[in-house]
């Protein structure tokens, strides 16, 4: 599995504001769309996680943004795990269209039951994120 996971998405019309940009909002789609799939391709579906009774939610979510689009053109997401704890996950994000950075950020997820109680992650979920973690053993990032 790749360390940085990259989606492209092309911008719907429903997207975008009356200035015709995307409307800041759908930037935390974005990057929930690339999340998923970077879940996907570690081999482990949110599906699959909830079926297993852990659910991850959402409890901190950043972005900044540096630039426009618009509608119909396509936006790359690239989504890596940031840090993996005990109970808790942070994915980073950049959004670009071609050499242009759109926006950049994170969430912060934590690990509860179907009641809404903190779990613990599995450990081989925890394994499979850290796997996928692109930090290095001196925490610097190594090339994807």
């Amino acid at each position: 599995m790749s360390r940085v996971h990259e989606l492209d998405v092309r911008v719907r019309y429903a997207e975008t504001d009356k200035m015709g940009v995307v409307y800041h909002a759908h930037y935390f789609l974005y990057f929930e769309m690339g999340r998923t799939e970077l879940m996907r391709a570690t081999g482990l579906s949110y599906r699959e996680l909830e079926s297993r009774g852990f659910f991850l939610v959402v409890v901190e979510a950043t972005a900044r943004y540096r630039a426009n689009v618009g509608y119909d053109e396509t936006i790359r997401v690239r989504t890596r795990v940031g840090d993996v704890g005990r109970v808790r996950i942070r994915f980073d994000y950049e959004a670009s269209a071609g050499d242009r950075l759109l926006a950049e950020g994170s969430t912060t997820l934590a690990c509860v039951d179907a009641t809404g109680k903190v779990r613990a992650l599995p450990e081989d979920v925890t394994r499979l994120l850290r796997e996928a973690d692109p930090s290095g053993p001196d925490g610097t990032c190594e090339a994807p």
